[in-house]
């Protein structure tokens, strides 16, 4: 594509060569016209401007106006491409000028386009948008497609700018629908770098490195080095995000040394930045520090007002980093100014955020606290612009987690316990709450207006005798006791000699079961080893443990800190971090605990009205019919579960219910069926990283072959059903897994909260397939006695324990119940 380039250049300055033998001027303006777009596209863009600016002489003397304003506009690419915004607006003023002078529809669309980029680049976001609506218009009006595709996606990067994530995904998605329909490559690219710009700023990292790496694709394909350059620096923030440092760096030196082989300015400024940033998570401090001052320098130059507050941020934290916290509160003041002035929302959230960390380290608390609360306030109206995208609301608050913990833990150094409580509890599953109170009809301002007594006291009407809510800050635990007549006790304990992922892991091995439970981030990965409900023949795969004290650590640091506070035989954990995914019922054989995602969720669910759960009526689903899954070679990928067909047929006859297994168990039946009844079972195979289940392949599909969407019961279509289950059991491995972030675990789970059920029932690792018949067997005898979820459970649990065969944690230790503690009414035999 290069040596293309350079022919182009050559065949041009041809043709000026025999424009000026000829002394034809107009002939020899046009020569020198498209050498300079041969050099624009080469990209050398001082070679560009000088032919361009030679171009115009002759266009100014011989009276082509058209030719004039188009040059203009030329001259504003280039300086544009070498970061001189200013200088660009005011050609690109002068094209807009000409092309309405002179009738040019289809120019005065692109001047006003390129006018918005500038302004984009400028900080000016609001501005840049009323221009980039005035070309869509235009680009409409003239039937222009590419332009319409070029003015969505520019306003897809302004509204992103802007924090309306929203907005930004939808017009960014039209660029791209446009790019691909008129077969515009480059533009095509440019889309995909803007969608996965939105998913990185919603946390989403996989999709926006998916995003990022067809951008490179393409720029390398059309010979497009500064999309090149660009995609390379979006990459290398992607991966900094995720923690892989040295694929960062990498990332980050191959856009510097592009936009420096460009003259790009700009980018060159947004590359000294980004290797800051690498810089600062490896903790090299100074080194940082000296590429963010190349990077302000670089953006005061050529206007950048987002890079210079960027910028201004960075050098604050870096500075934080080294005590030097005079300083760091100049910059941070200073990006403040910038992000108001420029109208960024969530870069002022995250400036007030810093500037509140500052005065919490000088011990000015109280100012702290203000600052903190203002952070959330710009985190949250930006989430709630989200309306109902769930799985955006969850990436972008996991994004912001520090300033909802910063404000509670601020909150507990001024010895504010009770506030300090409403706000972690406030700032808890904040992306169910939105999903439960739409299911439930609830009016949002219901339960977030409330003043925090209130809230408390509205919680507090439907729990057990007592509740422990969890809250982590690094390696310190705070533990909030809170019991029905409103006391509220508060204690703090550390993890000593690690973190909670070190102990979850060094517990998990103690029990057996390897690393079946993580934490960090993980992609959906279907159909690999990781999906396995334990087949009979493979029951000593998992290492058995000895120790019957393989729980302690959980226990000294989760219960032994409130022991003394505890009273009765019943409690309620909200839990977080990767404390979500402890095994919290094997903790205790006296108590019977359970869990909740937060307290004003558990609200909601318990205080629906009387008639919104269903009293009778139950799905049982075992053993689907998976032989039709195969592998390349036509090997079945999962192995049929007898003792989860006997399973169900076991609970079936206890409650008189014929269940669906075999090839009748397919997707579309499962979720058909369960919209109405009391109980939903289901003993199948699960997916370690996400709990998501393999049903049996719908019969009527498009393929031959089952794809994912035949078969899987996913997340995504639990959650847009609507249950009326009082209890959902998932007799399945990992069917408790999930990701863990702010939000807790964004699992199966949870889709089936989401969607509807009281309570859960789940299971954290795999699981013996024929210790989980015992294990049902006792559950539901107990459930079909009279005993609630959380007694039949705890009876569950106990049999196994004290069995001969299944008395290793491993078997009986797995199972957590979700929501509420429920009763079931069977029909009597």
């Amino acid at each position: 594509m290069v040596d293309g380039k350079l022919e182009d250049v050559e065949q041009r300055m041809q043709e000026l060569a025999i424009a000026k033998s000829v002394e034809d001027r107009d002939r020899e303006g046009m020569a020198h016209f498209h050498l300079g777009d041969a050099y624009l596209n080469l990209p050398n863009y001082q070679q560009a401007i000088k032919n361009y600016a030679q171009a115009l002489h002759i266009f100014i003397e011989t009276g082509c106006r058209a030719e004039e304003g188009s040059t203009y506009g030329n001259l504003g690419i280039a300086y544009f491409s070498l970061g001189n915004f200013r200088q660009a607006v005011e050609y690109y003023e002068k094209r807009l000028s000409i092309a309405k002078e002179v009738g040019d529809n289809a120019g005065e669309g692109s001047a006003y386009g390129n006018i918005g980029n500038a302004y984009l680049s400028l900080g000016n976001f609001k501005q840049a948008i009323e221009y980039h609506e005035k070309h869509l218009s235009i680009a409409k009006e003239v039937g222009d497609r590419a332009g319409e595709g070029s003015a969505y996606g520019n306003l897809g990067s302004a509204n992103l700018r802007l924090g309306d994530f929203k907005q930004a995904i939808a017009y960014c998605e039209r660029s791209l629908s446009i790019a691909k329909e008129v077969g515009d490559r480059v533009a095509e690219g440019s889309a995909y770098g803007n969608l996965g710009n939105c998913y990185l700023s919603l946390g989403n990292l996989k999709q926006a490195i998916e995003y990022y790496e067809k951008r490179l694709s393409i720029a390398k394909e059309v010979g497009d080095r500064a999309g090149e350059g660009s995609a390379y620096g979006n990459l290398g923030s992607g991966y900094d995000s995720l923690g892989n440092l040295k694929q960062a760096f990498e990332y980050h030196e191959k856009r510097l040394s592009i936009a420096k082989e460009v003259g790009d300015n700009a980018g060159e400024g947004s590359a000294y930045g980004n290797l800051g940033n690498a810089y600062f998570s490896l903790g090299n401090f100074k080194l940082a520090i000296e590429c963010y001052e190349k990077s302000l320098s670089i953006a005061k130059e050529v206007g950048d007002r987002a890079g210079e507050g960027s910028a201004c941020a960075n050098l604050g934290n870096a500075h934080f980093e080294l005590d030097h916290f005079k300083e760091a509160m100049e910059y941070h003041e200073h990006s403040l100014g910038i992000f108001k002035e420029i109208g960024d929302y969530v870069g002022e959230g995250m400036a007030w955020y810093w500037l509140g960390h500052d005065h919490e380290v000088s011990g000015s608390l109280s100012n702290a606290l203000s600052c903190y609360r203002l952070s959330i306030k710009h985190f949250d109206e930006t989430r709630h612009s989200l309306k109902s995208e769930d799985e955006w609301k969850i990436g972008f608050r996991d994004s912001y987690r520090a300033s909802y913990t910063a404000l509670w833990r601020t909150l507990l150094k001024n010895g504010e316990i009770k506030e300090a409580l409403y706000a972690a509890e406030k700032g808890r599953a904040q992306a169910l709450m939105d999903v439960l109170k739409e299911r439930y009809g609830i009016d949002s301002q219901s339960i977030f207006a409330l003043a925090p007594k209130q809230t408390l006291s509205a919680a507090l009407e439907f729990l057990p005798p007592q509740a422990v809510f969890v809250a982590l800050d690094e390696n310190k635990i705070t533990f909030w006791v809170v019991r029905k007549d409103s006391k509220i006790s508060f204690r703090q304990t550390e993890i000593a000699n690690g973190t909670a992922d070190m102990l979850m892991e060094t517990v998990l091995k103690g029990i057996g079961v390897g690393d079946a439970v993580r934490c960090e981030k993980r992609a959906l990965d279907p159909l690999r080893s990781s999906w396995r409900r334990k087949p009979i023949s493979e029951k000593t795969v998992l290492p058995s443990s000895s120790s019957v004290n393989s729980l302690q650590p959980l226990y000294d640091v989760l219960l032994a800190p409130i022991a003394d506070l505890l009273q009765g035989d019943e409690l309620i954990v909200v839990p977080d971090g990767p404390f979500c995914l402890a095994p919290y019922s094997a903790l205790s054989e006296s108590i019977r605990i359970r869990t909740i995602p937060s307290l004003t969720a558990f609200n909601v669910i318990v205080g629906a009205p009387e008639d919104f759960h269903s009293k009778t009526g139950a799905l049982l689903v075992g053993d689907p019919w998976l032989k039709e899954v195969t592998n390349k070679k036509g090997k079945p990928i999962l192995e049929q579960l007898p003792f989860a067909k006997q399973e169900v047929e076991m609970i079936g006859a206890l409650l008189q219910t014929t269940p669906l297994t075999g090839k009748s168990a397919t997707k579309a039946e499962v979720l058909k069926s369960m919209k109405s009844v009391a109980l939903v079972h289901i003993a199948a195979h699960g997916c370690q990283k996400t709990g998501e289940i393999a049903l049996a392949p719908n019969t009527e599909r498009k393929s031959p072959i089952p794809k994912e969407e035949d078969f899987i019961l996913k997340i995504s279509d639990v959650q847009t059903i609507s249950l009326r289950a009082r209890l959902v059991v998932l007799s399945c491995p990992y069917s408790g897994q999930g990701e863990v972030k702010s939000e807790g675990v964004v699992g199966i789970a949870r889709a089936f909260l989401c969607a509807g059920a009281r309570s859960v029932l789940v299971s954290l690792w795999a699981i013996d397939d024929e210790a989980t018949l015992l294990f049902m067997r006792n559950f539901y005898q107990h459930l079909l006695g009279g005993k609630s979820a959380s007694v039949a459970l705890q009876q569950a649990m106990k049999s196994l324990r004290e069995s001969k065969e299944y008395c290793s944690i491993k078997h009986w230790a797995p199972f957590v119940l979700v929501g509420d503690d429920v009763m079931l009414e069977f029909p009597k035999k």
